[in-house]
């Protein structure tokens, strides 16, 4: 069996109406924090079932709806979703040491705004998935999503989905 995943992060309280469309065929969506209200939590869990994490920017509304950090399997798959991680080679020394007692096989992660995907192979091998930001608050260029397969013990045909420049609504969808 296999199940299809929406990665988002940093919406910063913007919901563009592409992400619907781009997440129509997956069977759930992963927020990485920063939703920016609970309107965008809401408007998500209703195109597809939601697991998520508050980030820095998020409310005690959203902090009382979500955890800081979410530990699961997903197929055969470890996860740790958390809004700050830094980045491989670059962990806080808090996460460093958690990943190293108790390594995982995927960190998903938001708040850098920058969509970043790589093998940590100080880590294992384990999988960081930074989708970026879809909000149009910060400093990246491309509004961006991840999708990806995890299957069998495995992610699988990962891949950006880009939303369009920070500054301005697109009307098109580019997969």
């Amino acid at each position: 069996m296999s199940i299809e995943i929406g990665l988002i992060s940093d919406t910063h309280g913007f919901l563009d109406p592409q992400v619907a469309k781009a997440f129509a065929d997956v069977d759930e969506i992963w927020h990485a924090g920063d939703f920016g209200s609970i309107e965008i939590a809401q408007q998500l869990a209703e195109i597809k079932p939601l697991r998520g994490v508050y980030g820095n920017i998020d409310d005690p509304v959203i902090r009382e709806g979500f955890d800081e950090n979410l530990r699961f399997q997903c197929e055969g798959v470890g996860v740790w979703m958390t809004h700050i991680a830094g980045r491989p080679g670059r962990y806080p020394a808090k996460i460093r040491r958690k990943l190293q007692s108790d390594p995982i096989d995927v960190l998903v992660c938001g708040h850098s705004h920058i969509c970043h995907v790589e093998r940590d192979k100080q880590m294992g091998g384990m999988l960081y998935l930074n989708p970026g930001a879809a909000g149009h608050s910060g400093f990246h260029v491309t509004r961006t999503l991840l999708k990806c397969r995890f299957s069998k013990g495995k992610v699988e045909n990962l891949r950006v989905v880009e939303l369009g420049s920070r500054g301005r609504k697109p009307n098109h969808l580019n997969q």
